[in-house]
């Protein structure tokens, strides 16, 4: 404890002196971003972390309650830990690590392929990640409609996999898999491109001198130069993932059309906090699943640092 207290008290005095020889000005270059940072991102934290110890129904003026709302979420909430808690966490489970990997090796295939066909094929891949709302709401629902007209339904009953459509966004049983098709389907996002510039910038070197010495597959091209070579790039991606698996919210209520979903089958966190806050009027418990899922997302985080972070 004594040399972590002294480690950081070193750390902000060097900081301190580190200041103190800079110029000023330049930091006005920063002003921007510290403004937006702190006013999209530091506030609204704070807020609803003040706000997650009321009881606020945002028009009478918000009344202190202590820790009822955080007591309620663990004791009396039976749809957050029977159904909401779950589906996050397998969602966030599979998206997550299968988005995350996913995303690595079509970055890595992509590497392999010339210069344009390469650019090509990586808006094809990105392109998802931009217009997976809109076309959620047109392509899949289309393709997963509950009536014979619906692509999948019109080609099972063709083959006589089945005798009558399928509500398959209706059923609870359907409304999850599907979920995690679509969410697989948009999460070549900003990760995905930052791991293939990652790769491209590699140094060739490194792969001549390893076959040199010895390094016999491509398996092994990737695990001990590949990767190690990129990790900032993978901790980026990683990150990003994490966020996106548990901030995603939309999927379900866009699917199903209804929130929450049937049988909260497709109900994550995100569309827990926006019944409680916009449709029951209940912000201060709102304001409280807000504030855990970002220490959720903030223990994931730190995991994944442990895992590709920089020990320097």
């Amino acid at each position: 404890m004594n040399k972590t207290l002294t480690k950081t008290k070193d750390f902000f005095k060097r900081e301190k002196e580190a200041f103190k020889k800079d110029n000023k000005k330049a930091y006005l270059f920063t002003l921007p971003y510290v403004l937006c940072f702190l006013t999209f991102i530091i506030v609204p934290i704070i807020l609803a972390f003040m706000l997650s110890f009321t009881s606020y129904d945002m028009v009478n003026f918000p009344k202190f309650n202590a820790l009822n709302n955080y007591l309620y979420l663990l004791t009396s909430d039976e749809e957050f830990m029977r159904y909401i808690l779950p589906n996050t966490v397998m969602f966030a489970l599979i998206i997550g690590p299968g988005g995350y990997i996913l995303s690595f090796f079509m970055a890595w295939c992509l590497a392999q392929f010339p210069h344009r066909l390469r650019t090509v094929l990586a808006v094809i891949l990105y392109t998802p990640s931009l217009t997976a709302g809109i076309t959620m709401s047109v392509v899949w629902k289309i393709f997963f409609a509950g009536d014979a007209n619906g692509y999948l339904n019109y080609i099972l009953l063709d083959l006589g996999l089945i005798v009558e459509p399928i509500v398959f966004l209706q059923d609870p049983n359907y409304l999850f898999p599907i979920m995690i098709i679509v969410a697989l389907w948009g999460s070549m996002g900003v990760g995905f491109l930052a791991m293939l510039a990652g790769i491209l910038n590699v140094p060739k070197e490194l792969y001549e001198a390893a076959y040199i010495d010895g390094m016999k597959s491509r398996f092994q091209e990737i695990i001990h130069i590949t990767i190690p070579s990129i990790k900032p790039q993978m901790l980026f991606g990683a990150v990003m993932a994490i966020v996106g698996a548990f901030s995603t919210g939309a999927i379900g209520v866009e699917l199903s059309g209804s929130n929450p979903t049937p049988n909260y089958a497709g109900s994550l966190i995100v569309n827990h906090i926006d019944d409680f806050g916009f449709i029951r009027y209940d912000m201060g418990y709102a304001a409280a699943l807000s504030v855990v899922l970002l220490i959720i997302i903030y223990l994931f985080s730190k995991l994944a640092y442990k895992l590709f972070g920089e020990k320097e």
